[in-house]
């Protein structure tokens, strides 16, 4: 194996001088009567860093998983290097030099960082050689791991770095990127940064698919939008605006969130001491929580990733109870030790992180998805024991036309949906309940400005109706787009909410740098 100091194979020299390192044409993918590419050519060249844009469901993920051979297209070709080439299988794709980083993570968490990237790595490659050259590429790069970490228990953005970590390992001369940033706190967003335009700078072209426009217009050189299948435009990110590259993106103007100003009511859910010891070894305990929501506001909580947003979240569903009863309290009813299903017939409904798996079962299709999560309620979908499909499709369809959940059919499997059209169900389908306590994190994690648009205002709306709404997020652009109060988590550590208009960046900055702790040491 290759430990030097380049993890990007010579894709300069591999290539005719000023040639193109990849070019696809007239890519055609159809999946039954969902033309999902329609005619589609793309170009890249060494040393290129080039966005990817579109609306969720535009296509994008379909053309990545073509380059990849992750799937197979009905018509056009693939040009690497000056040759036509066939590419069968994601292996065949590593050999070729091309890597990817998928938005949805492809680890297996019983096993080790080392294991996990083993899987890809050749044959016979003896293990301890293998660590020393994770752990030397991944410092090298910025992004530091250590090989025998438990992949079940890291947080998601250090997830992210092993993903990233097994493409570089490859010697790519191409990564593909979808949505890396999604997971990543700015601080571990900008150290990718540094890391993609040092590989750009080593002659490695990155073909990047992201939603935040500021980002790309930092960090990409060209731009290439598409719009249901097609490719409509091209651009330099950096002449362009965000709300610009917006426009080229859906076709027309990007709807303001729009903030209106309410009374705040009475507190709908609290937590008042909330103690949780961490799992394991790796997790993180909850410390003396103290928090109340009230009807008609939005409280949004920042911080870093892998402070105990999780545990928050799971202490607040009931996925984890506690023993103590009223340490959760909703509309003044101790819930504590009560279980998902029996917060929820209280009102409440959660939207957790993880949307495949977690907020959704792939296999189900979208009608059987929403059933899981109402079946308890005063939604009707079961009476005496019999589901009542037609009403969950019907929700299906309301959410599909109130969220634009893109699909190619009435209702499909979940993982059929690209991860931004999912986001939206998810988020939707709760939504659509009217809970008087919503719990959502990261509600706009992988869509695009149109769709966090509709979330975000879905959300303002809701709280305004007499609802209460805690987001987690690691967003600060969406925490003060709807927060009403913001609080942030450090190490388990909660700091008390303050109004938004009070708070800056810089504020929560110092708060998830351990301020939060001191904060409450000080109560």
């Amino acid at each position: 194996m290759d430990t030097g100091m380049s993890a990007t194979g010579d894709a300069g020299a591999a290539t005719a001088e000023g040639g193109l390192l990849l070019q696809a044409r007239h890519i055609v993918k159809r999946f039954g009567d969902n033309v999902a590419n329609d005619d589609v050519s793309l170009s890249l060249a060494p040393g290129e860093i080039h966005a990817l844009l579109g609306e969720n469901g535009a296509g994008k993920s379909t053309l990545v998983k073509i380059l990849y051979g992750a799937l197979q297209p009905n018509s056009g070709e693939i040009i690497w290097k000056g040759q036509p080439v066939t590419i069968g299988s994601p292996a065949e794709a590593r050999k070729l030099g091309i890597g990817m980083v998928f938005q949805h993570f492809s680890l297996f968490d019983a096993l080790t960082v080392a294991e996990n990237i083993a899987l890809a790595s050749p044959k016979g490659t003896p293990m301890a050689e293998l660590s020393a050259a994770i752990e030397k590429v991944s410092a090298e790069y910025g992004l530091p791991l250590k090989a025998d970490d438990r992949v079940a228990d890291l947080p998601v953005g250090i997830r992210q770095r092993v993903e990233i970590a097994r493409c570089l390992l490859q010697s790519p001369d191409l990564i593909i990127m979808d949505e890396p940033t999604s997971v990543l706190t700015p601080q571990e967003a900008d150290q990718l940064f540094l890391t993609l335009r040092r590989l750009a700078s080593e002659g490695c072209a990155i073909l990047y698919i992201s939603h935040r426009l500021e980002e790309v217009r930092a960090l990409c050189h060209k731009a290439t939008v598409m719009r249901r299948g097609k490719m409509v435009g091209y651009a330099d990110p950096t002449k362009e605006t965000v709300a610009s590259l917006a426009r080229m993106m859906v076709g027309s103007e990007i709807s303001e969130v729009s903030r209106t100003t309410s009374e705040r009511g009475n507190p709908r859910l609290a937590l008042v001491n909330l103690d949780i010891p961490a799992k394991d070894h790796f997790g993180v305990s909850l410390n003396r929580i103290n928090l109340e929501v009230c009807a008609g506001e939005i409280i949004a909580i920042a911080g870093v990733a892998g402070n105990g947003q999780g545990e928050l979240f799971d202490a607040i569903s009931g996925e984890v109870r506690t023993l103590n009863g009223g340490s959760v309290v909703i509309d003044g009813e101790p819930v504590g030790t009560l279980g998902v299903n029996d917060r929820r017939k209280r009102g409440a409904a959660f939207v957790p992180e993880e949307r495949l798996g977690h907020g959704a079962v792939p296999g189900m299709p979208l009608s059987d998805n929403v059933v899981l999560t109402r079946h308890s309620t005063k939604d009707g979908l079961v009476v005496t024991g019999l589901m009542k499909i037609a009403r969950a499709i019907e929700i299906v369809g309301a959410v599909t036309d109130r969220f634009d959940v893109r699909k190619g059919v009435p209702d499909p499997e979940a993982r059929a949906l690209s991860g931004g059209n999912l986001q939206k169900f998810v988020v939707g389908r709760e939504v659509d309940r009217k809970p008087g306590v919503l719990v959502v994190s990261q509600p706009t994690w992988g869509v695009d400005a149109g769709a966090a648009a509709v979330i975000r205002q879905s959300l303002i709306d809701l709280a305004r109706s007499g609802s209460a709404v805690l987001v987690i997020s690691q967003d600060l652009d969406e925490i003060f787009e709807v927060a009403d109060r913001i609080a942030v988590i450090s190490r388990g550590y909660l700091s008390a909410p303050k109004p938004a208009g009070e708070m800056t960046r810089e504020t929560i900055g110092l708060l998830m740098a351990g301020g939060a702790e001191k904060e409450e040491a000080r109560v």
